[in-house]
Protein backbone atom coordinates (compact mmCIF):
# COMPACT_ATOMS: atom_id res chain seq x y z
CA UNK A 1 0.00 0.00 0.00
CA UNK A 2 1.30 3.37 -1.00
CA UNK A 3 2.15 6.21 1.76
CA UNK A 4 -0.83 8.02 0.21
CA UNK A 5 -3.22 5.64 1.23
CA UNK A 6 -1.85 5.07 4.25
CA UNK A 7 -1.92 8.43 5.03
CA UNK A 8 -4.99 9.66 3.87
CA UNK A 9 -6.79 6.33 5.34
CA UNK A 10 -5.13 7.39 8.75
CA UNK A 11 -6.66 10.62 8.70
CA UNK A 12 -10.24 9.24 7.41
CA UNK A 13 -10.06 6.95 10.59
CA UNK A 14 -9.14 9.76 13.04
CA UNK A 15 -12.05 11.89 11.89
CA UNK A 16 -14.83 9.09 11.70
CA UNK A 17 -13.00 7.96 15.65
CA UNK A 18 -13.83 11.34 16.70
CA UNK A 19 -16.86 11.56 15.46
CA UNK A 20 -17.84 8.57 17.02
CA UNK A 21 -16.38 8.82 21.26
CA UNK A 22 -17.69 12.48 21.01
CA UNK A 23 -19.75 12.84 23.53
CA UNK A 24 -23.22 12.05 22.31
CA UNK A 25 -21.25 10.05 19.32
CA UNK A 26 -22.56 10.77 15.95
CA UNK A 27 -25.71 13.23 15.64
CA UNK A 28 -28.34 13.41 13.15
CA UNK A 29 -26.78 16.23 11.57
CA UNK A 30 -23.56 14.50 10.99
CA UNK A 31 -25.12 11.44 9.56
CA UNK A 32 -26.90 13.79 7.11
CA UNK A 33 -23.85 15.14 6.28
CA UNK A 34 -21.51 11.49 6.27
CA UNK A 35 -24.47 10.52 3.84
CA UNK A 36 -24.45 13.07 1.18
CA UNK A 37 -20.89 12.66 1.07
CA UNK A 38 -21.44 8.98 0.12
CA UNK A 39 -23.88 9.74 -2.11
CA UNK A 40 -21.41 11.70 -4.12
CA UNK A 41 -18.99 8.71 -3.62
CA UNK A 42 -21.19 6.77 -5.42
CA UNK A 43 -21.63 8.93 -7.93
CA UNK A 44 -18.19 9.70 -8.81
CA UNK A 45 -16.24 6.62 -7.55
CA UNK A 46 -19.30 3.59 -8.15
CA UNK A 47 -19.31 0.51 -6.33
CA UNK A 48 -15.85 -1.03 -7.89
CA UNK A 49 -13.03 0.54 -7.07
CA UNK A 50 -9.38 0.40 -5.36
CA UNK A 51 -8.19 2.52 -2.69
CA UNK A 52 -5.83 3.99 -4.65
CA UNK A 53 -8.99 5.64 -6.85
CA UNK A 54 -10.31 6.81 -3.53
CA UNK A 55 -7.28 8.70 -2.30
CA UNK A 56 -7.44 10.26 -6.00
CA UNK A 57 -11.14 11.17 -5.88
CA UNK A 58 -9.98 12.35 -1.86
CA UNK A 59 -7.53 14.68 -3.43
CA UNK A 60 -9.28 18.04 -3.97
CA UNK A 61 -12.41 16.68 -2.40
CA UNK A 62 -12.96 19.73 -0.58
CA UNK A 63 -14.72 21.69 -3.89
CA UNK A 64 -17.37 19.16 -3.83
CA UNK A 65 -18.22 17.68 -0.59
CA UNK A 66 -18.92 21.34 1.09
CA UNK A 67 -21.15 22.07 -1.76
CA UNK A 68 -23.05 18.56 -1.08
CA UNK A 69 -23.05 18.86 2.54
CA UNK A 70 -24.64 22.58 2.17
CA UNK A 71 -27.11 21.61 -0.32
CA UNK A 72 -28.89 18.98 1.59
CA UNK A 73 -27.75 19.31 4.63
CA UNK A 74 -27.98 23.16 5.04
CA UNK A 75 -28.59 24.19 8.90
CA UNK A 76 -26.79 26.22 11.38
CA UNK A 77 -23.43 25.22 12.09
CA UNK A 78 -22.98 23.20 9.54
CA UNK A 79 -19.78 24.03 8.28
CA UNK A 80 -18.14 22.84 11.60
CA UNK A 81 -18.42 19.58 11.28
CA UNK A 82 -18.00 19.30 7.59
CA UNK A 83 -14.77 18.51 7.18
CA UNK A 84 -14.91 15.41 9.82
CA UNK A 85 -17.99 14.19 8.64
CA UNK A 86 -16.80 14.29 4.71
CA UNK A 87 -13.36 12.09 5.72
CA UNK A 88 -15.86 9.78 8.23
CA UNK A 89 -17.65 9.46 4.86
CA UNK A 90 -14.18 8.52 3.03
CA UNK A 91 -13.75 6.10 5.77
CA UNK A 92 -16.52 3.78 5.82
CA UNK A 93 -16.95 3.95 1.70
CA UNK A 94 -12.76 2.46 1.94
CA UNK A 95 -14.65 -0.60 3.41
CA UNK A 96 -16.10 -1.34 -0.04
CA UNK A 97 -12.44 -1.01 -2.09
CA UNK A 98 -11.72 -4.15 -3.84
CA UNK A 99 -8.06 -4.04 -1.93
CA UNK A 100 -9.31 -3.21 1.67
CA UNK A 101 -7.73 -4.54 4.42
CA UNK A 102 -8.34 -3.57 7.86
Amino acid sequence: MSRNVELARQQWAESYSSLVTAPPGIDARVREQMEAVTAELRRRVGGSFTLTELVATYDGSERWTLPAIEERCFRPGWVRTASSAADAAFHLYARGARDYQP
